[in-house]
């Protein structure tokens, strides 16, 4: 099993943020974008993959598996629901690595049948940008989960901020992801930096 691109996991919601942040360092971060037309999802997507490509960035694309197949992506993220319905010969036969959702026990077996490039667990602490039907993991989870799934890599996601990145990998998780600690600080660019150092800091 390959090794994530980076430890930190940016999710951003339009392609100026991974432009941004790409600019700074961030190599492996996520578009999740909602609730677009088709014709502005697709021009959001595509430029979201041209800013990637200049930035040497590894895109990964949240839901939208046919896209992500047209489209060349890199990565493709999906949660439980979106199994129900993703084609995943199609996606594996187009190349294209997968990152599966989980958040539960039940979760991670069916994950773990799709055969993915990583398991996400969240949300490791509580989050205001979605609302969850799971309760807050803690960092004792990762630790199992990481346990469960060997050398399969670990992403940790859900009310993460700085402070919280060392914690995270310090319990199993491989690549660390958050949103708002990126998108609304005040110096984003300048707060990719910061989560670098910590993340690549020798415990």
């Amino acid at each position: 099993m390959t090794s994530l691109p980076q430890k930190i996991y940016p999710v951003v919601d339009t392609a100026l943020w991974v432009d941004r942040l790409g600019s700074a360092g961030a190599r492996f971060i996520q578009l999740r974008v909602k609730d677009l037309p088709e014709d502005a999802l697709l021009a959001e997507i595509r430029a979201a993959h041209a800013f990637a490509k200049t930035h040497g960035v590894c895109l990964v694309l949240n839901d939208y598996w046919q896209i992500a197949i047209a489209e060349g992506i890199d990565y493709l993220h999906l949660g439980q629901e979106d199994l129900d319905t993703a084609d995943l010969g199609a996606i594996r036969k187009a190349g294209i690595r997968l990152g599966v959702s989980t958040h539960s026990h039940e979760e991670l077996t069916r994950a773990l049948t799709c055969n993915p490039d990583y398991v996400a667990l969240g949300p490791i602490w509580p989050t205001r940008l979605k609302k969850m039907p799971f309760g807050p993991q803690g960092t004792e989870r990762l630790t199992e989960w990481k346990r469960l799934i060997g050398d399969l890599p670990l992403v940790a996601i859900g009310g993460i901020t700085l402070e919280r990145l060392r914690p995270c990998l310090d319990a199993g998780a491989d690549s660390v992801a958050a949103v708002s600690d990126f998108t609304q600080h005040a110096d984003p660019e300048g707060q990719v930096k910061v989560w670098l150092a910590e993340a690549e800091r020798t415990p």
